[in-house]
Order: structure tokens, then sequence, then C-alpha cells
């Protein structure tokens, strides 16, 4: 007779830093918070949140600080919120475990004194006065009573990538990395690299880069030119469309022109990927706000936008000391002078009278997701979309 042992397998403890700038300068008000950036842990959705003057549950004068779960369903998950000071040595922790139902927040409502963070004999803040907070997460789930091996198909297709024998289109991709290379090769024959591909995976998740390939001349493969891109960017293009992954030290590498060759050929996806990872891994500061203000107007990187707007938010006397916005376009001022608005609307109200307003972009795109909607452009479409769609 076979026994059945019940309980929860541990899927594993993940660690997530995240460091709150000019902490002495953050609204004490009571209740208000600071959301970390989204994070992944066992495919559901978390942030943290700082609440730099406590909730509404903590005694004055203390810090609180929350991890949000963001995902539908249930989980049960084991939390731990630490603070480092500047040497990275534990200062304080906090923990629990949670049966997390749905959009749900659970944390440390007297987690830390607000005057020990502020005390420079204790060494929280760094020189910058920036606060390293890292969370951990250990997720548990029900173990299942059989194994069953996942649908194959994903690995078929991903298995079917550049295989010249099957494939009904080859890509030529010039090898052309700089303006001096460009000179240089007209002068020689082109050097290319070869990329086999099938129009029937590129018209269902590729269009674009199907438009191009729709010319046949009766021999069963036809070729296209690929000249502005490089050949290893279109590689992981390629690959993210037959179902595979971009290591993240790619992303973090490439991200620019991942997002520039995803964004002209419309692999979207990809893009929020790359725009994803360049958010995490970039630190915005005055010296390159406005260039990156102006490439994520340029390329509709709404999550980039957004994040160089609170930081000029945040830091809006000094950047009008410092920064010249006689070169931006009178469409980006105006996105500035709204997301200034909004912002002092809410600090002096506590709310804003339109909910999609006050929505992050993450959350945005999360609404359109699920609405079936497209989910990549500006901030302004992607509310004109939920509401025309509403």
């Amino acid at each position: 007779m076979s026994r059945r042992i019940e309980g929860k397998v541990s899927v594993g403890r993940k660690s997530f830093r995240f460091l709150f700038h000019n902490f002495a300068t953050l609204r004490t008000t009571k209740n208000h918070y600071i959301v970390s950036p989204e994070f992944t842990c066992n495919g559901r959705q978390w942030q943290l949140g700082l609440y730099p003057g406590g909730c509404i549950e903590g005694t004055e004068g203390n810090v609180s600080a929350y991890v949000h779960h963001l995902s539908e369903g249930s989980i049960t998950a084991a939390f731990e919120i630490k603070i480092l000071d500047k040497f990275g040595n534990v200062k304080r922790t906090g923990s629990g475990k949670v049966v997390f139902n749905g959009i749900y927040s659970r944390g440390c409502y007297n987690f830390i004194s607000r005057s020990d963070i502020l005390d420079t004999s204790q060494c929280v803040l760094d020189s910058n006065g920036t606060l390293t907070v890292v969370v951990s997460m250990e997720v548990e789930e029900a173990p299942t009573s059989a194994f069953v091996p996942k649908n194959p198909l994903v690995n078929m297709i991903k298995e079917m990538f550049n295989d010249a024998t099957t494939a009904d289109v080859c890509f030529e991709v010039v090898n052309i990395s700089s303006d001096d290379e460009k000179e240089e090769q007209k002068k020689k024959a082109k050097s290319l690299t070869s990329f086999h591909a099938h129009r029937s995976i590129l018209k269902m998740c590729a269009p674009m880069l199907a438009a191009i390939c729709e010319h046949d001349d009766g021999s069963g493969m036809v070729a296209a030119s690929i000249t502005d891109v490089k050949p290893e960017i279109f590689h992981h293009l390629l690959f993210y469309v037959y179902g595979g992954k971009v290591p993240e030290e790619e992303l973090k590498t490439h991200a620019k022109d991942i997002i520039d060759a995803a964004d002209k050929y419309s692999i979207v996806n990809l893009k929020l990927k790359a725009e994803a990872v360049y958010v995490e891994s970039t630190k915005i500061t005055l010296d390159n706000a406005l260039d990156n203000l102006l490439y994520a107007d340029s390329k509709n990187c709404a999550l980039l936008k957004e994040s160089v707007m609170y930081f000029l938010a945040e830091n809006s006397t000094e950047a009008a000391e410092k920064i010249t916005f006689a070169d931006v376009p009178g469409h980006v001022i105006k996105d500035l002078l709204v997301a200034f608005s909004s912002n002092n609307k809410i600090e002096a109200n506590g709310t804003s009278g339109d909910e999609l307003t006050t929505l992050c972009v993450s959350a945005l795109r999360r609404k359109l997701h699920k609405m079936g909607l497209d989910v990549d452009g500006s901030r302004e479409a992607m509310i004109a979309s939920i509401k025309s769609n509403s």
C-alpha cells in the first residue's frame, strides 16, 4: 500500500537588492510609500514597498517595509527584508511566512527607526544618501503526485531555429559594425552572415520580418538582406522569435541595440524585456537623464521614460539648473509638465482623480495584456486604449 506524504516543496530562495536614493528627502507622510521595480519569483510578480514615514499601523518615527504580491492566485511564501549599511553589513532584518492570496501585502510596520537610518554614526546611508534594502523570497508549492513532461512544442520549434534543411527563408545579414567599416567594405565583397528561417513561423511571430520575405523566385528559398542590424543582435532577435531566451548578460551588454532592432521589426515582447533590463541596470543621473529621455521618447519606451520622469520630478531643482531643455521636442516638454503637475497633486491630496493616471507603466501593460490589447506604446496611448476598450 502506497503512502502519500502531504507537504510543501521549497522551490528555492532568491534575493533582490534595491537602492532608495536621497532617503533623507523622501516624503514622511503617514502611509505614503515608494515601490521598487517589479521582480519575478516563481513566475509571480512582486514589489517592495518602503514607507519612509511609516504605515498607518506603525508607531510614529518608524519606517515600514512591505512585500507586495501583484499576481493572481494563492501562494505560500517566506520573505525576509534586510537593511544593509554602507559597508554591506546587515543592520536590521524582518521576516515572515504568509499565504498571499491575489494582490496582497505583508511586511514589518515598525521595521526600523528613521532616526537610526539618518544617524551618520551608524553608517546606514552611503555617501550619496542611498538606503540599501535586500528582499529574499522563498516560495513553496504543493508537490504533484505524478511527473508529467511539459508539452514539447516549444522545444521542437526552438530546434528549428537556423535549420537550413527545413527553412524556406535565408536572411543575409551584412557584417558592418561601425561607420568606418562601411567605407572599407564598399571596396571589398560584402561579408555576410546567413540565418535560415521559416515563413510560417515568421508570419505568426514576426510579421514585419515575414513581410520582407514575400517574393518567391520559384526556387523554394527566399533570400532577404538585412543591413541595419548587427549579426549577433539579429541572432538574438530571431532566436527569440523561435521561443528562445536572450541571456541576461547579453541583454545588459546590448540592451539598446536589441531595443532598436526589436522596435524596428516589432518584436514587442523582446523590446520590453530589453527595456526592463536597461532600466534596472542603468542609474539615471543629471548627466544622462536628457539623453535617456529623448531615446525613450524616440523608441516609445514608456518604462524608461517613466524612470527618467520620476528622477527629474525628484530632482527638479537641480535638473532645472543643470539640464538644458532647449532642444527637447514640445510634446516631451508637455509630458514633463504633466508629470510634475500630477506629482504635485498627489503630494498635496494623496490621490488623483483618474485612477489610470496613477498606475505605473508596468501596471498599465499588465492591464492591457489581460484585455488582449497591444502593450507597446506611450503611457498616453496605453491609457487611451484601456479607456476605449473598457
